[in-house]
Parts: structure tokens; sequence; C-alpha cells
């Protein structure tokens, strides 16, 4: 019991780092919380017109999660598991913001890189001919957060799938605000730059 405790906490301050904020302070663009959509991720990112900021914070944001599972997959398969779902907890919620983070993509991606790749093809797969048809990054993840556990069921794994099927019910929740958007046509487009939040 204290391993999975341990491996949930290393797992959530890890994700708990809001790259995306950090970043774009450092560059001086202000506070990412206060464009576009107020997101901390790389949508966002992008919009402050950096591509360079919103590439390196969609690296981190997954790298974080893939370091997450990697170092608890040392000691087994369940502790993986375990950390992966703290460092998506952490991005979700992250204690330095307030408890107040992203919506999960770039780090739910770095985990299924460190605990099945071949269900990361599936994911940018499906993001990438999504995103390309509609012009909406929300619509590609929505998409293809729901390939990859039956991907996984696909190859037999089963603790993994059971894994990405909770993750990928968070992150739909975390875009409920995207998927009405999406409804009614207002949703923001890949590369528009987005003026600042009133």
């Amino acid at each position: 019991m204290e391993e999975k405790i341990i491996a949930l906490v290393l797992g959530y301050l890890l994700g708990s780092i809001p790259f995306g904020v950090v970043l774009t302070k450092l560059a001086g663009t202000g506070d990412l919380r206060a464009i576009g959509s107020g997101n901390i991720g790389a949508t966002n990112v992008l919009r402050t017109g950096r591509k360079d900021l919103a590439i390196a914070t969609l690296l981190l944001d997954a790298v974080k999660g893939t370091v997450a599972v990697l170092i608890a997959l040392q000691f087994s398969r369940e502790l993986a598991i375990l950390a992966g779902l703290g460092a998506f907890i952490g991005h979700l919620h992250p204690v330095w913001l307030k408890f107040k983070g992203g919506k999960g993509v770039a780090t739910f991606l770095g985990l299924v890189v460190a605990l099945h790749w071949p269900s990361a093809l599936v994911f940018i797969a499906a993001w990438l001919a999504t995103a390309y048809l509609t012009r909406y990054s929300s619509a590609g993840a929505l998409v293809a957060s729901l390939a990859v556990p039956a991907s996984m069921m696909v190859f037999g794994l089963q603790g993994e799938a059971e894994l990405f099927v909770a993750l990928a019910i968070l992150l739909w929740f975390r875009h409920a605000e995207n998927i009405q958007r999406l409804l009614n046509g207002t949703e923001g487009k890949i590369g528009q730059k987005a003026e600042p939040k009133s």
C-alpha cells in the first residue's frame, strides 16, 4: 500500500508542473490563463502566436507523464499505471495553480507512449486525421482519447485499457465547454490567435 501511495504522489507531483504557464511567463508573453481559453496547455500557448513555446509545452507536458510512468515501471506494471493516473490528475488539478490545470491531452499521450507505444501511434493518427478534417484540436483530442483504450483492448492489455477508459472520461469531462462550442460552431480553430480574455 505504501508503494502505491508513493507512485500516485510521485506521478501527481510530476504531472502538476505547469510548463505552459512557466514557459510563457519566462518568454514575457504574459499570464497564459488570461488569454484565449485560459487553459494552460499547448493549444492555448499557440494562441499567443509563439509556435516554439507551444511545441515545447506539448513535449514537456507529454514527457512529464512518460517520466512518471517509466520511473514506476522499474518496480512494477501496477505501480506504473498508478503513477500514470497520478500524473494525469496532477496536470488537471496542479497544486501549484490552486488545482486549476489543463485538459490533459499531451499528458495523456505521454502516458500512452510509456505504457504502450503502438497505441500512441493510434492516438496520433486519430488526432491528425480528425484535426485535419475539422481544424479543431479539441475534436482531435476527443476522438483520439477513445481510440487508445480500444487499441489496448485489441492488444489484450486489460489493465492499461481500463486506466485509459477512466482517463478518457476525465478528458471528455474537462472538454465539456469545448464540446458545447463545437456543437454551437464557436470553437476556436487550430492556429487561430485569440484575444485576451475579458
